[in-house]
């Protein structure tokens, strides 16, 4: 019997495995899309071959940890990205043991590959003066920056992430009283999140005056196009860069959509909303994961410090008795 070929493991992995069995999100399946792009032009140019002269024996363990290497090293890539690259080759490995089983002992070396643990760093975001300079940057007398400013204040006040932003339709979006606005999230979880008023007025003014009536999106580029997510890189670090000179203390900071949304969570958790609440607010899987924000939160530290008396302990230097403990202290 034939052993299949690498480009129909991959094309089953993809139609049948991500498509047919799980049912897998777009979000998902762009994920994996772009992992397997970034691997088989690696590929090609470390062996020589075209993508579809590859061979499943090509990937062993030695030669995807090198293009986990060139992923850190050559284009930039953080330790999570790293990760999500490694789990979705594993993903793949997953399938083809079982659809081609004389590739198993192949495939039980790639999944043995372990994840790199990475450093948690705290959380960046914006303070209340920070969020008001980024929002004043755009210029609004042009149709982008009215664009821009509507983008940042919803970003600001719902903590949505750039692919609920891009992914927003006008139908998405309830105005009058108890505005919202509705997103499918992570898991095809759907939420929904209230909007204040000064953002729901920005967000009418823009969807009745300046957004074309028959767009379907909120956010669109200037050909008419959906935002994309390099779009809204670009645009937030743009205003970020220029909010600067009304708040100098942005050029200690890296702006990106993902800092708005901490931002978001971080207003939230200083006016005393509750975990859980903020967990929902943000559509996490799991309350724990907004626990970083109670670590980001310096001033809730100070609280809990200034209720604790004082220990009453002279400062003092330890000073060894022995020669040898005190050459050591000294170095």
């Amino acid at each position: 019997m034939i052993a299949a070929s690498f480009q129909s493991l991959l094309q089953g992995f993809f139609t049948d495995r991500l498509l047919r069995q799980r049912q897998a999100s777009p979000h998902t399946i762009a994920g994996y899309r772009d992992t397997f792009r970034l691997l088989l032009r690696f590929a090609a140019d470390q062996l020589g071959k075209a993508p579809f002269l590859l061979k499943t024996e090509d990937f062993a363990p030695a030669f995807v940890g090198r293009f986990l290497e060139h992923l850190e090293q050559r284009r930039g890539n953080t330790s999570r990205t790293r990760n999500a690259r490694l789990a979705a080759i594993h993903s793949f490995f997953r399938y083809v043991a079982l659809a081609e089983p004389a590739h198993a002992l192949l495939c039980q070396q790639v999944l043995a590959m372990p994840s790199k643990r990475h450093q948690r760093k705290p959380i960046a975001f914006l303070d209340d003066a920070e969020i008001t300079a980024v929002l004043a940057a755009p210029d609004r007398s042009t149709w982008i920056g009215r664009r821009d400013r509507t983008l940042l204040a919803v970003a600001f006040q719902t903590g949505l992430r750039v692919s609920e932003l891009i992914g927003l339709r006008r139908e998405d979006v309830v105005l009058g009283t108890g505005a919202h606005v509705r997103c499918e999230g992570k898991g095809r979880k759907q939420r929904c999140t209230p909007l204040g008023c000064d953002t729901a007025a920005v967000l009418q003014t823009w969807l009745r005056q300046d957004l074309p009536a028959q767009s379907e999106r909120v956010f669109l580029s200037i050909r008419g196009r959906p935002l994309s997510r390099d779009a809204v890189e670009e645009l937030v670090a743009r205003h970020a860069e220029r909010a600067q000179h009304a708040c100098p203390s942005l050029k200690q900071k890296t702006v990106s959509p993902h800092v708005l949304r901490h931002s978001s969570a971080m207003r939230l958790r200083a006016h005393g909303v509750d975990q859980s609440v903020i967990a929902l607010w943000l559509g996490h899987e799991s309350v724990e994961t907004t626990q970083m924000y109670l670590h980001a939160d310096l001033r809730l530290k100070e609280q809990a410090l200034s209720r604790v008396e004082p220990l009453g302990v002279k400062p003092s230097r330890y000073r060894p008795e022995d020669q040898l403990l005190r050459f050591l202290e000294s170095l």
